[in-house]
């Protein structure tokens, strides 16, 4: 074989740069202390770094517009046009600010950007989980009369950007279907794929403007072929490509789609006139050899053998071995390799991990890694194992030791695992009993109003931790610190007035974290970042070994701030399939038993609380319905274990214990009767974007227990004024009991600044009494 090796794609790299250098640029243009030209230029020199790293590690196709300033979901938005008239814009460029705007909202008249008639500013576009990751995007908005129109140019840009520096790319974009598809209208009665027929020919302008540029390739992104689609969808397919197909005959399309198998969509993909097909072969390898079978001749097959969403090492010499016969079937002219998705859902590069255990570092891959994995894989398949033998045998190794390793197995969970029963997910009573019980314990007023949780980190709380870390702050004064914060919290919150307190959790450095660092099996890295939404990262834990807690991880926390008032203060955990899902998870056992040591874990920590005197204890499952899979014929199974963990966590308490819980981006109809199955006391859930929306689900279901929709958005700065508060609640009351509501944000304060939670919080407090108001004097003010 004269090649050197298969054609390596990455599909996608992270863009928020080594050192977060992204971040650091957003905060600073947001605050006002840098420029647009500053932002753009550090965007411009990531972008440049990308390009150069991925020629380094052996990428042969290398994706240009895979890059975005917060969001490539917005960033279609823009490119088509698709900007809701509340943002103010009238046609041409779209401003730095319009785009940031619709990504975090405004704050009033002031921002160029707003209505003219905007006085209080405007809101951030609606923001949900991308499919079943933990990364967050903006959710288009259309209408009856939605117009589209080529706003920006940004692919031909980054394209052109690209081939200055002489790397010939293949630029992104996100496919006209998916778009669609993951948009929503205020108007219930219109169906976004409606819109298809004055969408496409944008699309055709970009690719058209993109070919003329000098691609030969562009990569169209549809991850919504492993999904349950209709044949409405199945033909906006087949017409979408057929369409570009015959507009643009010379121009390549991959086809790309991920988190899953193509299923029942197989066919349609098959028979769609592109050039090549990208297929997740981690999530779904058992559809190689159907693809094989039925797909035409000519067409290119990107092999997705590379897991693009967690961070274990792959198994070299086994994937080696399974694609030797596939290259002899169809030829290396036909085969491109790949990570299972985009690499933007994994951490940069592991060797700037320079504190992890040397046997479990060695177990790891990173973007950077992943790359090399690649480079590995199309040599060996080109030219032969032996070019590679060194590398294959470094990867049986650390397969081999991390098998056997005694840092991973424990037989005392083991033996808790074994033990459990389907009465230990169970609580003495029901709710309609327990909560007389809790009433009169609590003594509450109507719609009582608490927060989520965590309130804002400041600079000097991230400042402490830091220089406790590094030593240079001693343990003592690092604790004078913490409860020093933790009092001024708590006397705040009783001055506004707040029914239930919440400690703030400023000891705690992430909700997954805090508890990982914490409980046995997890590990953590220092510059393992990766993107939720915006500029909002997060440092995945890496659950490597069986879960246990070693000792109590809260209670000292909340017993000292309960200390300090008569008012509640709830007890605050994490559940056990957040932490699961926000966490990188082993994959040598299934997830159903990871999260149940993880449950058994933090059921020790409840029930700690409870005996330490907290008579609300939150059980955070804010990822509950993010870990949900894509196929509804896998729903079931899913939701047996992850509820029945939950319930594990609050098994055995006494009925006067409330238990709350938390939920985050939740669509909540299909599955509304696995959310009353979990019987918490009170769930709080982020309702202020979709206009309270989301309780339909609990309305129709005739959900029992008590619920707290977010009355205002914490993802944006904005400050809602009182009376937005009071129109949402007006809408809650339409949909659930009186008795049932409670009052609280979206969800948790730890990313927003003192000066917009406190008039927040204000507001909030006072929204609340307005409408106790209206139950004493039985008029709607």
């Amino acid at each position: 074989m004269s090649l050197l090796s298969l054609p390596i794609s990455t599909l996608g790299v992270p863009r928020i740069g080594p050192r977060r250098e992204l971040k650091t640029a957003l905060e600073a243009y947001w605050s006002g202390q840098s420029d647009a030209k500053a932002l753009l230029e550090t965007a411009a020199a990531l972008r440049v770094a990308n390009w150069a790293r991925q020629h380094a590690q052996g990428v042969s196709v290398i994706p240009s517009n895979d890059f975005s300033l917060y969001d490539h979901v917005l960033d279609t938005s823009v490119m088509v046009g698709a900007i809701p008239r509340a943002y103010g814009w009238t046609g041409g460029p779209v401003p730095l600010d319009t785009y940031f705007a619709m990504a975090r909202g405004s704050q009033g008249a002031a921002c160029a950007h707003g209505a003219a008639e905007d006085t209080h500013g405007v809101p951030a576009l609606e923001m949900t989980k991308w499919f079943d990751t933990n990364y967050h995007y903006m959710v288009p908005e259309f209408t009856k009369d939605q117009t589209f129109t080529l706003a920006s140019r940004k692919p031909v840009e980054e394209f052109n950007e690209a081939k200055a520096l002489g790397y010939k790319t293949r630029p992104v974009l996100l496919g006209p279907v998916t778009f669609l598809k993951l948009g929503k209208s205020k108007d219930l009665s219109l169906n976004p794929l409606s819109l298809l027929d004055s969408l496409l020919p944008v699309y055709g302008d970009i690719l058209r403007q993109l070919h003329e540029a000098g691609a030969e390739w562009v990569q169209i992104d549809e991850p919504c072929l492993v999904l349950d689609l209709d044949e409405p969808t199945r033909e906006a397919l087949r017409q979408t490509y057929c369409r570009f197909a015959d507009a643009l005959p010379g121009l390549k399309i991959m086809l790309t789609s991920y988190f899953g198998g193509l299923g029942d969509n197989l066919e349609t993909a098959l028979t769609l006139p592109v050039a090549g097909l990208h297929l997740d072969l981690v999530r779904a390898p058992d559809q190689l050899d159907a693809v094989i079978a039925k797909a035409p001749r000519r067409l290119v097959l990107s092999l997705g053998v590379i897991n693009g969403r967690n961070v274990w090492r792959a198994p070299l010499s086994g994937i080696v071995t399974w694609l030797e016969p596939v290259l002899a079937r169809i030829g290396a002219e036909r085969i491109e390799l790949a990570p299972s998705c985009s690499l933007l859902h994994v951490p940069i590069d592991l060797e700037l991990e320079t504190d992890l255990a040397p046997d479990l570092k060695d177990w790891l891959a990173f973007s950077v890694q992943k790359m090399a994995e690649l480079a590995v894989l199309g040599q060996a398949l080109a030219r032969g194992r032996a070019c590679v033998s060194d590398q294959l045998a470094a990867s049986d190794l650390a397969a081999k030791r991390r098998a056997t390793s005694t840092s991973v197995h424990d037989k005392a969970v083991a033996a808790r695992l074994a033990a459990i029963t389907p009465e230990s997910a169970k609580r003495s009573h029901a709710f309609a009993q327990r909560a007389p019980a809790q009433r009169a314990a609590l003594g509450l007023p109507p719609f009582p109003t608490t927060t989520i949780g965590s309130f804002p980190q400041t600079a000097a709380v991230r400042q402490a931790r830091s220089a406790h870390a590094k030593g240079t702050l001693s343990d003592a004064d690092y604790e004078a610190f913490l409860r020093q914060e933790t009092e001024a919290a708590i006397r705040w919150q009783e001055d506004i007035g707040l029914d239930v307190l919440v400690h703030g959790e400023f000891e705690r450095n992430d909700m997954v974290q805090y508890f990982g660092e914490r409980l046995a099996g997890f590990a953590f890295t220092r510059h393992g970042w990766v993107q939720s939404y915006g500029s909002r990262y997060v440092r995945p834990p890496i659950l490597f070994g069986d879960v246990s807690r070693p000792q109590p991880m809260t209670v000292s926390w909340w017993r000292y701030a309960q200390s300090l008032t008569a008012k509640p203060v709830k007890g605050m955990v994490t559940g056990p399939v957040t932490i699961l899902t926000w966490s990188f998870v082993r994959d040598d056992v299934p997830r159903a038993v990871a999260c149940r040591q993880i449950a058994l874990a933090i059921g020790d920590e409840v029930r700690d609380l409870e005996a330490a005197g907290a008579q609300m204890i939150q059980i955070d499952e804010a990822a509950l319905r993010e870990g949900l899979p894509l196929r509804k014929a896998e729903w079931g199974a899913y939701l047996d274990w992850a509820i029945g963990c939950f319930r594990l966590c609050a098994s055995g308490l006494a009925d006067v214990t409330q238990i709350h819980t938390h939920m985050c981006y939740s669509e909540f109809n299909d599955i509304i009767a696995a959310i009353g199955a979990m019987d918490a006391d009170v769930i709080s859930i982020e309702t202020s974007r979709s206009k309270m929306e989301l309780l339909d689900a609990f309305r129709l279901y005739k959900y029992p227990n008590e619920i707290g929709p977010g009355v205002y958005d914490i993802h944006s700065p904005r400050v809602p004024e009182v009376g937005e508060m009071v129109d949402l609640l007006r809408l809650a009351r339409q949909r659930l009991a009186d008795d049932q509501i409670w009052v609280n944000p979206d969800c948790g304060l730890k990313t927003r600044h003192w000066d917009e939670v406190r008039p927040a919080l204000v507001n909030m407090v006072a929204a609340a009494r307005a409408l106790r108001a209206v139950l004493l004097t039985g008029e709607d003010q």
